[in-house]
């Protein structure tokens, strides 16, 4: 056994990429050596990253993989040999298995004898399988954005590869990759240890070496390494905190190899800019800057920010470094602040008609024309909404979804675009219009993302949902529906939002899917793409943001899909019951159900229609599970109508024995028609019956 070092060393790589690029490099690492029998199934290994680098160790990797047998089954004796004498057939037999005629064997099958041979496949060394199938597994790694970097040469990557290391134990596993061949040499820092090269003798001495060549190689160590600087250098401001900012942070340890006490600045800047929003210097110091934050004990900004820089100095190289960035920073805030006093020289209310002027889509118009469909919409969703005593302001949606797009002519929108909408709801504000119409302006993009919070109100929720219905049915309309990977519109983010709004809102919007795909289109066939589209995002929802198991969406949205808060309602009590063994057993007793109904179509048989049977014709097994069944039937039905969804699936549970019972001791297939349609009719009602909830059918049961 050894260790197996790999090492692709590159030009700088943007920060957004590293983290995924460096799971799947370990993920498909650790996949090649299962495939090949080289490590242990499960086996552990660890993973690095800088902006310049992403490497992966692992541990008692075999150096050989071991020799396998494998039995080749020819043709038959009868057909192998005639009159004693091996036939073509034989021949090709043995020479396929690579033995002489007389070394075949015979075996008895239960079609007869037929000729075998053993067949030994001696294993390949560890360094030549890596060697032949590492390099295919560096081409097929993800990235949004890659490049050709050496004229007539077919290879793709995110940036140019400088150098690589293959280490089996002591030995180079010897291929190359863009032009580069694989070696023992990597490098350290680019300003605080220079070109020298560093030799890697043996994988264990990797991470010591690097941070001997200020590289701190794992990026979880840096992370940690930042924050502790950060708060030590923060509690030098009395009563000062740094402002969390997970993504924030997240980019700065993929833009840095080394952090120490020494790598993070303290500045500061004039009183007089925190006359301008938070949101507006916030966005200034973390987008274009990537500075944090630093607010008081109340949480109000204070007039300073942090930046973490990817070096170290003395305190006279500190000071200037902080000097400079002040001074940057200083000349942003002006910018800034010029924007926002002279974009208040137009009110909202001026700025409508020059959304003519603004480009939404070329094929669905200017912003205008966006403004006019988002209205109608989000107005029309209220109707429904206030039909089901949902209170809406009706007067502050409309003036909200008319001012909505207005701030794209904002000078301060061109100049910080992260900023559209957030600063169309601030001035508002400023400009006098109601408070609910601008929340609702500030909150239409939320949420951005699966972790954003939802709008805060309910004007602001229908905003947001008609504007991101608009968008998906317009692309749709035009055939732009997200294939595979390729969504450039975003439209599974917009249709994300929409049913996390609709899931999470703080006041219940009583609207379902169907519904907004409906008033978001014209056209029959685009409203089924849409509100098709709709559910799979709502089983994504399900899954990856609640953590509901793949069976149990699959099972709830079977049952029914519209309403968004009730399918996750549903999931949840499903979830919570799945577990008992009576849940478990009537599942698989669902799914058999289903199957016989399914069986019984194929053969003509219908369980639609029921047939008079006389009860002393019945199968005892059957009265039984049929009384049973409607004993259960309306304290079911009257539970999930109170939504009471956990003791309705336990009710539905308690027909455990009865149903072992029918299936134990009833031939459902029965030769009289009459009795077998009495049957089938049984079975399809109780499918129907206690469907509500969830398929149960489609629950995975063991065994």
């Amino acid at each position: 056994m050894a260790d197996f070092l790999f090492e692709i060393g590159l030009e700088e790589v943007p920060a957004r990429m590293i983290a995924d690029a460096e799971a799947e490099l370990k993920r498909r690492i650790l996949a090649l050596l299962e495939r090949e029998r080289l490590v242990e199934s499960g086996a552990t290994l660890n993973s690095f990253s800088t902006p310049r680098r992403m490497a992966v160790l692992i541990s008692n990797v075999a150096e050989r993989q071991q020799d396998t047998s494998e039995e080749l089954i020819g043709p038959s004796t009868k057909v192998a040999f005639k009159e004693g004498a091996a036939t073509p057939a034989a021949i090709a037999f043995a020479k396929k298995a690579g033995v002489a005629v007389e070394a075949l064997k015979t075996i008895v099958t239960p079609k007869g004898e037929y000729l075998a041979a053993t067949l030994i496949k001696t294993g390949r060394s560890a360094s030549a399988v890596i060697a032949d199938e590492l390099p295919k597994e560096l081409t097929s790694i993800y990235w949004a954005k890659s490049m050709y970097w050496r004229p007539g040469k077919p290879e793709r990557f995110v940036r140019p590869v400088r150098w690589m290391i293959a280490l089996l134990g002591e030995e180079i596993v010897p291929f190359e990759f863009g032009g580069k061949p694989a070696g023992r040499v990597t490098y350290g820092h680019r300003v605080l240890f220079g070109d020298a090269a560093i030799a890697i003798q043996t994988p264990s001495e990797y991470e010591a070496a690097l941070l001997d060549a200020y590289v701190i190689a794992d990026a979880e160590v840096r992370r940690h390494k930042i924050r502790k600087a950060l708060d030590r250098i923060t509690r030098t401001v009395d009563g000062a905190v740094w402002r969390e900012d997970h993504e924030l942070i997240d980019t700065l340890t993929h833009l840095t190899e080394w952090a120490s006490d020494q790598s993070v600045i303290l500045g500061s800047f004039e009183s007089q800019y925190l006359t301008l929003p938070e949101e507006v210097l916030v966005t200034v110091m973390r987008d274009h800057q990537k500075y944090l934050a630093v607010e008081g004990s109340s949480g109000k900004l204070q007039p300073n920010f942090l930046a973490v820089l990817n070096t170290e100095a003395d305190d006279d190289g500190l000071a200037l470094i902080r000097h400079g960035n002040e001074r940057v920073l200083r000349a942003r805030f002006n910018d800034a602040r010029f924007f926002w006093e002279f974009d208040q020289r137009i009110s909202l209310k001026d700025r409508v008609k020059l959304l003519e002027n603004v480009t939404f889509q070329k094929e669905l118009g200017s912003y205008a024309a966006k403004t006019t469909r988002v209205r109608e919409l989000a107005l029309g969703l209220a109707e429904l909404a206030i039909s089901r005593s949902c209170k809406v302001d009706g007067v502050a949606l409309d003036e909200a979804a008319t001012l909505a797009k207005t701030d794209l002519t904002a000078e301060l929108v061109k100049e910080f675009t992260e900023l559209q909408g957030i600063v169309g709801g601030l001035y508002a504000k400023a400009q006098g219009l109601s408070p609910v119409a601008s929340d609702a302006i500030y909150d239409q993009y939320l949420p951005g993302s699966m972790e954003d919070a939802v709008p805060r109100t309910v004007e602001g929720s229908l905003l947001s949902i008609a504007d991101k219905a608009d968008t998906i049915a317009g692309m749709f309309g035009l055939g732009m529906e997200p294939t595979g990977s390729k969504d450039p519109f975003a439209l599974r983010r917009a249709a994300n939002g929409i049913v996390k709004i609709l899931a999470e809102s703080s006041t219940p919007l009583p609207l379902t899917l169907s519904e907004v795909a409906g008033r978001a289109t014209a056209n029959e066939a685009v409203e089924v793409r849409v509100r098709q589209f709709l559910i799979e995002r709502l089983d994504f929802y399900l899954r990856e943001t609640r953590g509901q198991a793949y069976d149990v969406a699959k099972a709830v949205l079977a049952a029914g899909s519209d309403n968004v808060r009730d399918a996750v309602a549903r999931a949840e009590a499903v979830t919570a019951v799945r577990g008992s063994a009576d849940f478990e057993a009537v599942s698989a007793a669902f799914k058999r159900m289903k199957n016989i109904l399914a069986q019984a179509k194929e053969k003509g048989y219908s369980g639609a229609d029921s047939a008079v049977v006389a009860a002393d014709e019945t199968h005892r097994a059957q009265l039984d599970l049929q009384n049973a069944a409607e004993s259960v039937r309306e304290k079911v039905l009257a539970l999930r109508s109170q939504h009471s969804y956990i003791a309705s699936l336990e009710a539905v549970a308690t027909l455990r024995p009865q149903v072992d019972a029918f299936f134990d001791q009833v031939m459902i297939m029965d030769p009289d028609d009459r009795i077998r349609k009495s049957r089938l009719a049984l079975l399809a009602s109780i499918i129907r019956s206690f469907s509500g909830i969830a398929d149960f059918s489609e629950i995975v049961t063991a065994g």
